[in-house]
């Protein structure tokens, strides 16, 4: 996996779920720099990209894998991060087009992904999700969905890997 990745992983985070895989997982606390997206959620990541690029760059902050998009509502609000490769870093300069977001750990079903960041790749692998959850009614889901972006834009469409993930956790 380490291969295919172009930058490492934050601190303490999971390898990359296999391709068509679905597994339970747990991510500790973890810092980024996150970018709120109004409108059109397929238009996100590339939008957020641009002044996501220019903190970290102006931060000498080291880019990490992957990039993190979480669908707070669908085509109104999407939230885009750089995770920072551990949760001390303290930027000191902050552009007010982004925000420093702490996340809490949690447990995830996840969806490993080979291909294309389209779309409807993005649709069809919460709908896997969905049904196995269907299929695992000791599980509530706890946030909405976020897909988890490996690679850089540099890398082939067909090569390219991604996770869609539910946040979960086992009912009470």
């Amino acid at each position: 996996i380490q291969k295919i990745m172009s930058a490492s992983l934050p601190q303490g985070f999971p390898q990359p779920t296999e391709v068509n895989n679905i597994e339970v997982k747990e991510y500790p606390q973890y810092r980024g720099i996150t970018y709120t997206h109004t409108g059109d959620s397929r238009m996100a990541t590339r939008v957020a990209f641009d002044p996501l690029y220019q903190h970290i760059s102006k931060n000498q902050i080291a880019m990490t894998t992957p990039v993190e998009a979480r669908y707070i509502k669908e085509n109104q609000q999407t939230e885009v991060s750089f995770l920072y490769s551990t949760p001390d870093i303290t930027p000191q300069k902050i552009d007010s087009q982004v925000m420093v977001r702490d996340t809490s750990p949690m447990t995830v079903v996840s969806i490993g992904v080979q291909g294309a960041y389209s779309w409807e790749s993005y649709e069809q692998n919460l709908q896997k999700l969905k049904h196995w959850l269907i299929q695992h009614p000791e599980y509530e889901v706890v946030s909405s969905p976020r897909r988890l972006l490996y690679n850089s834009p540099m890398t082939s469409e067909d090569l390219k890997r991604s996770e869609v993930q539910i946040a979960i956790r086992l009912k009470s």
